[in-house]
C-alpha cells in the first residue's frame, strides 16, 4: 500500500538499525517488479493489428517498453495514436489478470529491503491504478510509500521527472535512491535524476542493450539483485 507524502517524509528508522545502503529503493514495474512482457507484446501486437492492420516484431515491440502510449504511437503511428492508445488500454486490461506473473524472488528481495531499513516505492510509465491492480495480481502487497504513474509528471522516462517527482515525495535527495528497471529508458532516466541505476535482464533489455547504457550494476536474477542494493 501506499503512505501519504506526509506520512512518508516523517517515518523514522528503528532505534539502534544501521542505516541501509540505500535508503530508498524505488522500481520500474512492467519487467522488473513482475512479468508482464507477455501481456505487453501481445497488447502491442493485437492493437497494431487491430486498428492498422500490420504487424509489430517482437523486436520492435520490445523497444516500446518503459515508455508511455502515448509517446510511442504519437511517434511511430501519429495520425492513428489516439484509437492506438485507446485500443491498447481496452484489450491490455482485459486479459491483465491473465497473462501477468510474478518475478521468482521478488517477495524476498522487497522483505530483505523493508527488514534493512530501506524504503519503497514505484515509478512507472503506466498509470497508477493499473500499476496497483498489478501489485495486487502478483501478491506484492509491500509497504510502497509511493507508486508515481503517468499521471504524476508531464514529462516521462526517460526524462528524470517521474523519479524526482518520487523523491520528492518521499523528502529524500535523489542521490540517496536507487531506482531498479529492466529497460534501456529506466537506465537514462535514473542516470539524468542523479539516482543509482541498477538494472534486470528478465524483462525487456538484453544484458548487452542494459550494459552498454551505463548502469552501475546489472542483476539477472532477484538473488543477485539483493547483494547489490544491500
Amino acid at each position: 500500500m501506499t503512505g501519504s507524502p506526509a506520512e512518508a517524509a516523517v517515518r523514522p528508522s528503528a532505534p539502534g538499525r544501521a542505516a541501509p545502503r540505500h535508503p530508498v529503493v524505488l522500481f520500474d514495474f512492467d519487467g522488473t517488479l513482475a512479468d508482464t512482457i507477455p501481456l505487453i507484446l501481445a497488447s502491442f501486437r493485437h492493437t497494431v493489428s487491430d486498428v492498422l492492420g500490420e504487424d509489430v516484431t517482437e523486436e520492435e515491440a520490445r523497444s516500446w517498453i518503459g515508455r508511455t502510449l502515448d509517446d510511442i504511437f504519437s511517434e511511430r503511428y501519429p495520425d492513428h495514436a489516439d484509437l492506438l492508445t485507446q485500443t491498447y488500454r481496452t484489450w491490455n486490461l482485459a486479459n491483465h489478470d491473465e497473462l501477468i506473473r510474478p518475478v521468482e524472488g521478488i517477495p524476498e528481495l522487497l522483505d530483505t529491503l523493508v527488514a534493512a531499513g530501506s524504503r519503497l516505492g514505484v515509478v512507472s510509465s503506466k498509470g497508477a491504478h493499473v500499476v496497483r491492480r498489478g501489485l495486487a495480481a502478483v501478491g506484492l502487497d509491500h509497504d510502497f510509500e509511493v507508486v508515481a504513474g503517468l499521471e504524476a509528471t508531464a514529462l516521462h522516462k526517460p526524462h528524470p521527472d517521474p523519479l524526482l517527482y518520487a523523491a520528492g515525495v518521499l523528502s529524500v535527495a535523489p542521490a540517496d535512491c536507487a531506482y531498479v528497471g529492466d529497460a534501456v529508458v529506466d537506465v537514462r532516466a535514473a542516470l539524468a535524476a542523479g539516482m543509482r541505476p541498477v538494472a534486470v535482464t528478465w524483462g525487456a533489455g538484453t544484458a548487452a542493450e542494459l550494459t552498454a547504457a551505463g548502469p552501475s550494476a546489472v542483476a539477472s536474477t532477484a538473488g543477485e539483485l539483493v547483494g547489490i542494493l544491500t
